[in-house]
């Protein structure tokens, strides 16, 4: 058995892989297919790579600092696939918080962002986990997160709508309570 960091087991997945192509009414062994089995096995591993991370650490880097007002990281690309087809889905990740005496290592909110996406996800849960996450961790007086993404799972089969954009939002502390505080951060996240 060969593991990855995210505890996948690279010979079962592609063994099973190797049945799923047979059951297809497909050669495994095929010059184009021989090799398919593995990569398709690896392929998971990296697009599951969160599962074995805890994007709480990458947030724990912080520093001491006045600076009391907005921090936004917009435009976060970001890659996941869906827990219920298992197509992907991809888009940007717009995080901003109100600090409490201490600031966020700036990549570091990106690479909560990836960790998060790096499993297999619903959008809505992904939002929400940002959120609570920086919330919890930074102890920031507010968070605000919002994602858009398009998932193949709706534009590749199904209704089939390419270019539609899924769009959720999870608000914290004072950008929930507080409507100046929503208003200016949607404004500050405005596409220009």
């Amino acid at each position: 058995m060969v593991a990855s960091s995210a505890g996948i087991d690279r010979d079962a997945v592609a063994l099973t892989v190797a049945t799923l192509i047979r059951q297809l009414g497909l050669d495994p062994t095929d010059e184009g297919l021989a090799g398919t089995p593995l990569r398709i096995a690896d392929m998971y591993a990296e697009l599951f790579e969160g599962l074995g991370q805890d994007p709480r650490e990458q947030l724990q880097v912080q520093f001491a600092e006045g600076h009391d007002e907005m921090v936004i990281l917009r435009d976060i690309s970001f890659y996941s696939v869906c827990e219920h087809h298992f197509l992907p889905f991809h888009g940007v990740a717009h995080v901003g918080y109100l600090p409490n005496g201490r600031i966020v290592g700036l990549s570091k909110l990106a690479r909560a962002v990836e960790i998060f996406a790096r499993r297999p996800q619903v959008q809505e849960r992904l939002t929400s986990q940002i959120a609570d996450s920086i919330e919890e961790v930074v102890g920031a007086k507010g968070v605000g997160v919002v994602i858009e993404a398009e998932h193949l799972c709706m534009t590749a089969r199904g209704v089939k709508k390419p270019g539609a954009l899924m769009v959720t939002s999870a608000m914290r502390g004072k950008f929930r309570d507080e409507v100046n505080t929503r208003q200016e951060f949607l404004r500050l996240i405005e596409k220009r």
